[in-house]
């Protein structure tokens, strides 16, 4: 029988090391938001902590700002930049794999450190036949899990195989949760020891919104919310169950207009981020298809705290998903003290926990009474919120710990130690 992938790490010694990192995500937040939150956190988490000897090779699209210059004025020690054209918005589904070649060549001359040089990726493209160790951050498993969406052209098919070709070679593989490592091993067929788990933590909003009661109430009186509310932050994507959630909300105000006003059909709030052209206008035509439009308010949240004030004020986080590979949405919640409605995907079931309720996927039956059931405020629901505001009174884990632990990958990558045996 195939052992599982990791579910504890042995912490390999940490090695000063450079780092030859592609930050292109960081200047287009607006393409791949998670993947530019993730890389501007650890790089700055990094940059708090120096490691004598450490230092960074940062790659970096042309005809856009060099995200060097503000990693370098936060105290990342950048050694070398590389400028790379742009390819994706040229070449489309190409793109990925016109980058693996671009990204092999961008490793020349960048070898050095004290314990060696190894490459680590977050966005899609990972090089190909690279000279240097790589060490790959896999925050999306929706072009595997959701091929028809996410693989359907025959260019975009041909890069996803190449991309997990490439990614079977990569010395080490960060995945966030034993979920997703899972995923990886079975649709990858990535070597289990190859896999690292370390999840993600929590912006400092979160954390601090708890000790920032008026500027939060402030900020959802200035967006004119609700007074009583349920609420979903995040993209609209095909990776998000929405069709099912505006279905399950139908039914819920169906039913309590058939109990005669007993109990006011919920409102749901849909916090999208900032630059998400044109979702707006797909979340209204999706409410409307399900006469649902009355119920649903829409708002923008372009930064952390906006959205910390947003999440923080709600009766439940409702994420209704068919590809999940972080739940970091999940954990901002949970970090408020707000129970979680999510789907059986991805890393959502072991984040959620005993803190709200799982739901198969497209469902909207199961989905319109797990919403009931926190929406009555009865004893179930005010036993999630217990457990909910326990998980946010107990978390601790912040960037720091993510950085120390991508440095313990770093370290088993140049030494080849298996950093994620069971």
């Amino acid at each position: 029988m195939a052992r599982s992938p990791a579910r504890t790490r042995k912490a390999a010694p940490v090695r000063p090391a450079r780092v030859v990192i592609d930050a292109r995500p960081i200047q287009e937040p607006e393409r791949s938001p998670l993947t530019a939150d993730y890389l501007e956190h650890l790089l700055h988490a990094f940059a708090a902590e120096p490691l004598d000897g450490e230092s960074f090779v940062i790659l970096s699209r042309t005809l856009r700002p060099d995200p060097a210059d503000r990693l370098e004025s936060a105290g990342l020690p950048v050694v070398a930049r590389r400028r790379l054209p742009p390819t994706s918005r040229v070449f489309r589904s190409a793109g990925l794999t016109l980058d693996s070649f671009l990204l092999r060549g961008a490793e020349l001359g960048t070898a050095g450190g004290p314990s060696g040089a190894l490459f680590h990726t977050a966005g899609g493209a990972v090089p190909l036949a690279s000279r240097l160790p790589v060490v790959a951050t896999l925050l999306d498993m929706a072009p595997w899990e959701l091929p028809s969406t996410y693989a359907a052209s025959p260019a975009a098919r041909f890069g996803h195989r190449l991309r997990a070709r490439v990614l079977r070679d990569a010395a080490r593989v960060i995945v966030c949760s034993r979920a997703t490592a899972e995923s990886a091993r079975r649709r990858l067929h990535l070597p289990a020891y190859r896999l690292a788990v370390v999840p993600l933590a929590v912006d400092e909003a979160f954390v601090s919104a708890g000790r920032e009661v008026e500027s939060a109430t402030a900020t959802r009186e200035g967006l004119s919310l609700p007074p009583r509310y349920i609420v979903f932050a995040g993209r609209y994507d095909a990776r998000k169950d929405m069709r099912t959630l505006f279905q399950a909300l139908a039914l819920v105000g169906t039913r309590a207009t058939d109990r005669g006003g007993e109990v006011a059909s919920p409102a749901l709030v849909v916090a999208l981020p900032g630059a998400t052209a044109g979702e707006d206008g797909l979340v209204r035509a999706a409410a409307a298809a399900s006469g649902v439009s009355s119920m649903v308010s829409l708002v923008t949240v372009d930064d952390a705290r906006r959205r910390a004030a947003v999440v923080g004020g709600a009766d439940a986080f409702v994420y209704p998903c068919l590809s999940e590979a972080t739940a970091l949405p999940a954990l901002e919640a949970l970090a408020l003290g707000v129970p979680v409605i999510g789907s059986r995907a991805g890393a959502l079931p072991e984040t959620v926990g005993s803190a709200g309720i799982v739901v198969e996927p497209r469902d909207p039956n199961r989905l319109a009474a797990a919403i009931e059931a926190i929406w009555s405020g009865g004893a179930l629901a005010e036993q999630l919120r217990r457990q909910a505001r326990k998980r946010a009174e107990a978390s601790t884990r912040t960037w720091s710990d993510v950085a120390r632990e991508t440095r313990e990958v770093y370290a088993a990558a140049l030494g080849d130690e298996p950093s994620g045996q069971p």
